[in-house]
């Protein structure tokens, strides 16, 4: 038997920023196309413009302009640039740089030493430009790889200019999305009263902080005005709404942490706790919550981000240092946890505010009890459907489970298993079967669904509650009390390409907006997108996802080509749909804008037939004759 041969040949070191070109996705997360939010180019701006944030947290800098132009990104604050003797080494060398130091910058969102430098390593061209006290500094790179610098007197004001061109050997065909960085824009400047942003000759400017944000970005009328209250690294803004679910947006050193943390979950606690100590009563959290909308801003030392994205909060204090002793001993000094800090901010000034504004207390307990007395009703019933599902036995022959859960302790042996947990919702046997023998059961569940749900947008929350292929939905899922109980990260919706298949789709996308927005505002919804045709060929088989494909792949397979046309998942061999479910797996991310108005988006493509739904729907939907036509 030949043997792997394992020398001192086989050892590597990779020089320079060569190891973020080699695995990028472990400092920017996904690459992607530009067409979502949290794909890699948006990273590497985000990298950049958080620099000259944190200039301006420090008190240097009150504007900060940013150019795209095509691929090209341009940058440039007015702080205190980077000293200039550093900045090749600033940009190019990993875990080098000024934000260890906490004199230099105390409550900075990058702390890790690899943003620009990824930000360099990633890109096609690299410029960087330090203007201090009538002197510049600057170097250019090309992926990584230093091609030039100098210094030369300057008449600019100080602060540091960075251009750069995100490298289509790393990304491929790419492009920005406007409204993506029109939306960073906003943050950024509601997260920093006082700071200019001017993108593209518009500019961004918040006079009162996260209250615009969440002024601008309600879908409905406040049951009351939003409550805004502010202290000492910390902003919070909330009020109810007459919807299901939580909208609270979560902040740390203007780092949007669109996936919670250790601060919103102190936030929600302290909402619910004061709610109910003020109206001396027990009242359940999730009727304290149910309907809220909201914002939380906090400002820690040395955050503590859970992966290089830095979406989601780990830090449990609010600032940690370590400082020797007289003997020269290390000793760990920490402030007050976040969760204490929290509930003592909101226990305080949420109290006293409710005492001061009298005339709002009645809106919130009444929308409490609305909740709680739904609640009740609905879990009664929810309760006698389970109970009698499962003595049928019915649970168990509609979920195929898999190994490793999102809520599971992540080791380091399953942590790839428990970010990638998914569960498939599919109808039908031949569907779900072919998905359950393809799946890789470590971290990919199935759950069958037989024929259509019910149209939840019609019908009202009682009927919903009795409908036993939602309630098993909802049990599987692990949503019955809490969402922080999620059993799986990706929630994947996987029909039929036909009609049929698409009704259920909206259907089911129905019912999570309805019932469980937060499962679509924090990306944990997506739509599962299979192959149309297969163009087979005597030596190959392409698979294609629109007609446009499917013409190329007949151009490239020459004459006597055999074409496919895929209806249903159960068409697709099991060996075939290995490769659509796996790694390289085609997910379109179900998004849903904080400014729009879900009853909007429901009443138009679930309500009763509109000349305007039909109009849409002649516009955009190909024919099921069109897709057939494989003559070319």
């Amino acid at each position: 038997m030949a043997q792997n041969s394992y020398t001192d040949d086989n050892i590597k070191t990779l020089v320079g920023l060569k190891h973020i070109r080699r695995r990028p996705g472990m400092y920017i997360g996904r690459l992607g196309d530009g067409s979502n939010p949290g794909d890699g180019i948006y990273v590497l701006l985000k990298e950049i413009v958080d620099n000259s944030i944190d200039e301006f947290s420090m008190g240097f800098g009150k504007e900060v302009r940013i150019g795209i132009d095509g691929n090209k990104v341009t940058v440039r604050d007015f702080g205190r640039g980077i000293p200039l003797d550093s900045v090749i080494k600033a940009v190019s060398i990993p875990n080098t740089g000024a934000k260890f130091d906490d004199k230099a910058f105390k409550k900075a969102v990058g702390l890790n030493g690899v943003g620009t430098k990824a930000v360099n390593a990633l890109s096609s061209d690299f410029y960087v430009c330090s203007y201090r006290d009538g002197e510049s500094s600057w170097a250019s790179f090309s992926r990584g790889e230093l091609t030039g610098s100098g210094k030369e007197p300057a008449r600019e004001k100080n602060g540091t200019l960075v251009v750069f061109t995100p490298d289509t050997l790393i990304f491929g065909e790419y492009a920005y999305h406007m409204e993506y960085v029109e939306s960073m824009m906003k943050n950024y400047s509601y997260l920093k009263k006082g700071l200019t942003l001017t993108c593209n000759g518009q500019s961004y400017k918040s006079e009162n902080g996260l209250l615009d944000l969440v002024n601008d970005n309600l879908s409905e009328a406040p049951l009351y005005p939003p409550i805004h209250l502010e202290g000492e690294d910390i902003e919070v803004v909330l009020s109810h709404c007459n919807s299901y679910g939580e909208n609270i947006a979560s902040f740390v050193n203007g780092q949007n942490t669109r996936d919670g943390g250790t601060h919103l979950a102190a936030f929600r606690e302290a909402i619910a706790k004061t709610l109910k100590d003020f109206f001396k009563k027990n009242y359940e959290p999730s009727d304290c919550r149910q309907g809220i909308v909201g914002a939380i801003s906090i400002q820690i030392q040395e955050p503590n981000f859970e992966g290089q994205t830095k979406t989601k909060l780990g830090s449990n204090y609010m600032w940690e240092k370590q400082e020797p002793d007289q003997n020269g001993v290390m000793h760990t000094e920490v402030g007050p946890t976040i969760r204490t800090y929290v509930n003592d901010f909101i226990a305080k000034n949420l109290d006293n505010y409710l005492r001061i504004h009298k005339e709002i207390v009645p809106a919130i307990e009444e929308k409490i009890k609305a909740s709680q007395q739904e609640r009740e009703e609905i879990s009664g019933i929810q309760k006698k459907t389970r109970e009698r599902n499962r003595k049928a036995n019915v649970y168990n022959r509609k979920l195929r489970d898999c190994r490793y859960h999102y809520n599971d302790k992540i080791t380091e042996k399953n942590q790839e298993s428990v970010k990638n947990s998914s569960i498939f919702i599919t109808e039908g046997d031949s569907a779900s079967g072919t998905i359950t023998k393809a799946r890789n059961a470590d971290f990919q569940a199935v759950f069958s669904l037989r024929g259509k749900p019910i149209n939840c947008y019609k019908e009202s929350r009682k009927k919903v509650a009795e409908n036993d292929e939602l309630n098993l939905l909802i049990s599987a899922l692990g949503v019955e009390d809490d969402l922080q109980n999620l059993r799986y990260n990706n929630i994947i919706i996987a029909t039929d390409a036909d009609d049929d298949g698409m009704h259920i789709r909206m259907l089911v996308l129905t019912f999570f907006l309805k019932y469980y927005p937060d499962l679509v505002r924090r990306g944990h919804i997506h739509i599962l997108q299979t192959p149309l045709f297969r163009v087979k060929s005597k030596d190959r088989n392409i698979y294609c996802y629109s007609i446009a494909e499917k013409e190329k792949a007949v151009v490239k397979s020459g004459k006597g080509a055999e074409i496919t046309r895929f209806k249903g998942l159960g068409e697709i061999s099991t060996d075939e749909f290995v490769n659509f479910i796996g790694p390289d797996m085609r997910l379109d991310l179900v998004e849903l804008a904080d400014e729009e108005s879900i009853s909007e988006l429901m009443e138009f493509y679930m309500g009763d037939n509109t000349a305007d739904r039909q109009l849409f729907t002649c516009r955009n939907l190909r024919s099921e004759a069109e897709l057939e036509d494989v003559n070319i």
